[in-house]
């Protein structure tokens, strides 16, 4: 049956096998057999720039290569870990670079894809950092240091951030309804798919006098998270994570 498929927040580590495990599996055994395949961000746990050598890179470039040469198209939104991921690495892995927003058709529903972070506008603290993080001229000067500084940078803000959430209601982390009418409004869309709240659910809703949809799709922390949409429904499932042999 016709069907395309959609991951999210896996944050690949060195630290954690058992989920890249999953992951390769997964590459190998179901997301050739898809129209295509969408990652929507937090791939990896954080990500230092394309030059970074790391044996999990060079997996997780090898197993989308080997997808898109049968014929699985994969396409990559950036997350709020890995929005540094670049042209060199998304050629060496085959896959297409996708802008933050963006719309698709989907068995003839037009359908707006995206990581979902610029939902969560109650929290302002991250906005800001997310404008911050962003600007290119910060990008580049990062780039060009060591790969070693860049290494401890990315575990200063990651300790920092793991920090900050103790602090932070689960609602102000969660998307904010009405930034999710206004973008869909802007798209012009009835359906959402998104990632990064870590909540997997699909929410009905009506949306200007119409039927709505929004799909989150769940992290990889204790269970593999996959969406499946096809002609005639979307359905969230789950995979299980086995220990790296």
């Amino acid at each position: 049956m016709p069907h395309t498929l959609f991951i999210a927040d896996l944050h690949l580590s060195a630290g954690r096998p058992d989920i890249t495990h999953a992951f390769l599996g997964f590459m190998e055994t179901e997301a050739p057999q898809a129209d295509a395949l969408y990652v929507l961000g937090d791939l990896f746990e954080f990500w230092i720039g394309d030059d970074e050598p790391g044996e999990l890179n060079r997996q997780v470039a090898a197993a989308f290569r080997a997808c898109s040469r049968a014929g699985t198209p994969v396409y990559y939104i950036h997350g709020n870990r890995d929005f540094m991921i670049g042209r060199r690495f998304a050629a060496e892995a085959g896959m297409i670079l996708l802008p933050e927003h963006q719309v698709i058709d989907l068995y003839g529903t037009p359908t707006l894809i995206m990581h979902g972070d610029t939902l969560c506008t109650d929290d302002a603290g991250y906005q800001r950092y997310r404008r911050i993080t962003r600007w290119r001229w910060l990008q580049w000067l990062f780039l060009r240091l060591p790969l070693k500084k860049r290494l401890g940078i990315a575990e200063g803000i990651r300790g920092k951030s793991a920090e900050s959430k103790q602090d932070k209601s689960i609602t102000i982390m969660d998307v904010n309804q009405g930034e999710v009418a206004r973008q869909m409004r802007e798209a012009g869309v009835q359906r959402l798919v998104h990632g990064h709240t870590h909540r997997p659910a699909i929410h009905d809703f009506e949306l200007d006098g119409r039927p709505a949809q929004r799909l989150v799709l769940g992290d990889w922390y204790t269970q593999g998270s996959v969406l499946r949409i096809g002609p005639d429904k979307a359905e969230l499932q789950r995979r299980e994570l086995e220990k790296s042999k």
